[in-house]
């Protein structure tokens, strides 16, 4: 199985690649298209803030390759964050791929918010394996409100969207890298797609 990391110049790659190789496979990091969309797996990491990745996206002419790839893609944190329409963050236009749209929490929470949240109502073959009240890690600032595409949530401040899915196209705010047993088993998930 060909596994890429979509290498844009805001990820949190080596962990990522660290976590997949424990699960027995290699991950290769790209920002070539025609390696990308060679790929049985996408993994599309981002950390950092959202106007500089996204120009770092359209620099390498990735922002229109991901929205047309056919294979699972999993945008991780930043990442699925980059995959909504639009984020309050540096106010940018995302690659509109989720009908979602980015918020700031309020200054009523300490941000980031850095730390375990139990997951609500994971949902999809993503999850299997998962409960509800299991623990993922997140480092963020912005979130995605509840929505229709949401397939599992969380709350901080309020209840919001921390998995999404359209089509082939998968999203989660947390770091399955970071989260322990729950995120290996949703990497492992992901990867049998």
């Amino acid at each position: 199985m060909k596994i890429v990391i979509i290498d844009y110049g805001a990820g949190n790659i080596q962990s990522i690649k660290f976590a997949i190789r424990r699960l027995g496979y290699e991950a290769v990091l790209s920002s070539d298209e025609k390696e990308i969309r060679k790929a049985d797996k996408v993994i599309f990491p981002g950390v950092g803030e959202a106007s500089s990745a996204m120009q770092m996206l359209r620099e390498k002419e990735l922002d229109t390759v991901i929205p047309l790839l056919k294979q699972p893609v999993l945008g991780i944190c930043l990442g699925m964050q980059l995959m909504c329409r639009h984020s309050e963050e540096g106010d940018t236009t995302g690659l509109g791929i989720f009908d979602a749209d980015v918020k700031r929490f309020p200054d009523s929470v300490k941000i980031p918010q850095i730390g375990w949240n139990q997951l609500t109502k994971p949902v999809s073959e993503l999850f299997e394996g998962v409960d509800q009240g299991d623990y993922v890690y997140l480092v963020h600032s912005y979130y995605v409100p509840e929505c229709t595409q949401e397939i599992a949530g969380s709350e901080y401040g309020k209840a919001f969207s921390v998995a999404l899915k359209k089509d082939n196209f998968y999203g989660v705010q947390f770091h399955p890298e970071k989260s322990s047993k729950t995120g290996e088993q949703i990497l492992k998930n992901f990867l049998k797609l």
